[in-house]
């Protein structure tokens, strides 16, 4: 099995540790393919970041010329599942559902620590957007920015363990969902701290592609996730889809 895992940034070692958090996931025998977007931005934190993100995202995907068996979108509240969900029969997890649902299973509310203020309000609609909003009790920004999980990694420990206890004692949250890729491998610390179960999405979206495959399902293509029309595209990319 092969399941390409794509950042939605262009910072390849942000790519780099994604890719071994979910090879770390991954059953014996699952292959993991990370790709990282030939354009966009440096880090995603905003809605124009995060549209341009699902382009590039798509673009990558349509790009691999090898087999592969499912598609991951390791960004945390970001557009552009739908799109793919058009382009490709094989399923498509993104990040910010798999760890939801996940925590789901767990306890009965669960919270999302992500990095800036401005990045809630897109994780609060991708909930809502999916139905999974009715069980969160918070989502809770760290004010860390992207980047700076990997420049200051000290301190960004810190402020996504102050928020996680936060949430679990004042929004009485029984489980915690790490709100960016780039938070990969930092659920142990977490869950030391707060004594609830921690969620990384990519593990979990890892997981649930690997049950999807196993299953024989592949995605919907009756309705909402046709394949797109065929029409003339101009333009660059995705030219001559």
């Amino acid at each position: 099995m092969r399941i390409l895992v794509v950042n939605v940034n262009t910072t390849e070692t942000m790519t780099h540790g994604i890719g071994v958090q979910a090879q770390k996931a991954a059953a014996p025998g699952t292959e993991i393919v990370a790709l990282t977007p030939r354009f966009g931005a440096e880090s995603v934190e905003g809605n124009f970041e995060s549209y341009l993100a699902a382009v590039g995202v798509m673009d990558a995907v349509m790009r691999y010329d090898q087999p592969f068996d499912a598609v991951i979108q390791a960004g945390y509240g970001e557009h552009g599942r739908e799109g793919l969900q058009e382009l490709l029969e094989v399923p498509v997890v993104d990040i910010t559902e798999a760890a939801a649902s996940t925590a789901m299973f767990l306890g009965h509310k669960y919270s999302v620590v992500t990095t800036l203020d401005r990045a809630v309000p897109l994780i609060e609609d991708r909930l809502k957007l999916a139905g999974l909003d009715a069980r969160c009790a918070s989502v809770r920004a760290s004010g860390m920015a992207v980047l700076e999980l990997e420049t200051q990694p000290e301190r960004a420990v810190e402020a996504i363990v102050e928020q996680a206890a936060a949430a679990v004692t004042n929004d009485h949250a029984e489980v915690i969902c790490l709100g960016c890729g780039g938070m990969a491998e930092l659920e142990q610390k977490v869950r030391e701290r707060t004594g609830v179960p921690v969620v990384d999405g990519v593990a979990a979206a890892v997981t649930i592609a690997e049950s999807l495959v196993r299953l024989g399902l592949k995605t919907s293509k009756v309705r909402t996730y046709a394949p797109p029309r065929p029409k003339r595209i101009t333009g660059f990319p995705l030219t001559g889809l």
